[in-house]
């Protein structure tokens, strides 16, 4: 076994190795390669309110119906038009009032989050084909 002669002997056998010298950082990159990430944050904030809008429109009604159906039997089972019951009614109103919540669904994706992702999915390919050349 050959010992460094450039490195001192370590005076006990128990003392440990000098630690290697710490690699010199590296300089930070022009941008993060997939957008920004306030971005990506505001993308899926706009996808979040779209969710609650659709979920809280179909929800409340039915929930709204339910409560009525438990707390207003009489209310629900009293006549509507044409002597149909207005429970009845309100039931059958559940189907236009799901899509509704489909149409405020599409509504509020084609304003908000389209346009975003639209706007990050080019940023990315933008940001991929500036890596490709540097490379």
């Amino acid at each position: 076994m050959s010992y460094d002669r450039s490195q001192p002997y370590p005076t006990y056998p128990w003392q440990p190795p000098e630690p290697p010298p710490e690699p010199a950082p590296r300089p930070p990159r022009h941008r993060s390669p997939i957008g920004h990430h306030s971005d990506l944050r505001v993308l899926r904030g706009a996808y979040r309110r779209q969710r609650r809008i659709a979920t809280f429109t179909a929800l409340g009604y039915f929930t709204l119906f339910l409560v009525l159906s438990a707390c207003a039997p009489a209310f629900m089972a009293g006549g509507g038009t044409e002597g149909l019951p207005t429970g009845l009614l309100l039931a059958l109103l559940q189907l236009p009032v799901t899509w509704l919540a489909i149409a405020l669904y599409e509504h509020t994706a084609r304003r908000s989050v389209d346009p975003l992702a639209d706007r990050i999915r080019k940023q990315s390919e933008v940001d991929a084909r500036r890596g490709a050349v540097a490379r």
